[in-house]
């Protein structure tokens, strides 16, 4: 048991294949059709890939930054030198594939553009699907364009001055927390839209 739990890349394989029995087995209670299947896979892999991204911003806000002042200086290097590295390459990739798979969810119901130009009526689920889809927009950008590039500076990534390192460190904890206050209001309008496919 130890050895198969101890395998990260086994249990994953593991619960891939428990998930695609699942998806077969259940195929039919949401129509059966490949419309239905496909919807349902990208929004099963939309929350995964969601709950990773936002899982990580939340280690990162709550654990990770709050923590780093009190680390003595000779054991920073182990959260610089490997957990964050790593940490950031799953962070900007989830919030990627979160913004894909989400996006392909709505224009694949056929209501993407609709809610992308708030065209819904008031305050209804395209309405707010839009908001939910565009506050994860400003947070994925965020990620990929102020966040990432400043701690590839503050890791020692690329090359970067001492002054570059010490104003990169604010931008990309404001950028951190813009996501963290975004994200609570995002996943809102994510769970709240019911829109209808």
């Amino acid at each position: 048991m130890a050895k198969f739990f101890g395998n990260l890349h086994l249990v994953l394989a593991v619960g891939l294949i428990a998930a695609i029995v699942v998806i077969v087995s259940f195929a039919g209670w949401t129509g059966g059709d490949p419309k239905s299947i496909t919807d349902d896979v990208f929004r099963w892999l939309h929350l995964f890939f969601g709950v990773l991204w936002i899982g990580l911003l939340y280690y990162l806000n709550f654990v990770q930054v709050p923590t780093m002042p009190s680390i003595p200086a000779e054991q920073k290097g182990a959260i610089t030198g490997f957990i964050a590295p790593k940490v950031l390459f799953f962070f900007r990739y989830a919030a990627l594939l979160t913004v894909i798979t989400g996006l392909a969810i709505a224009f694949h119901n056929g209501y993407g553009a609709l809610a992308l130009t708030f065209g819904g009526q008031g305050a209804d689920g395209i309405n707010l699907i839009g908001l939910g889809m565009w506050l994860a927009l400003i947070m994925a950008f965020n990620v990929w364009f102020i966040i990432w590039p400043a701690q590839k500076k503050i890791l020692g990534i690329v090359e970067a001055s001492a002054e570059e390192k010490a104003a990169a460190a604010p931008r990309a904890l404001i950028a951190s927390r813009t996501n963290l206050l975004l994200s609570l209001p995002m996943m809102y309008a994510m769970v709240s839209a019911n829109v209808v496919n």
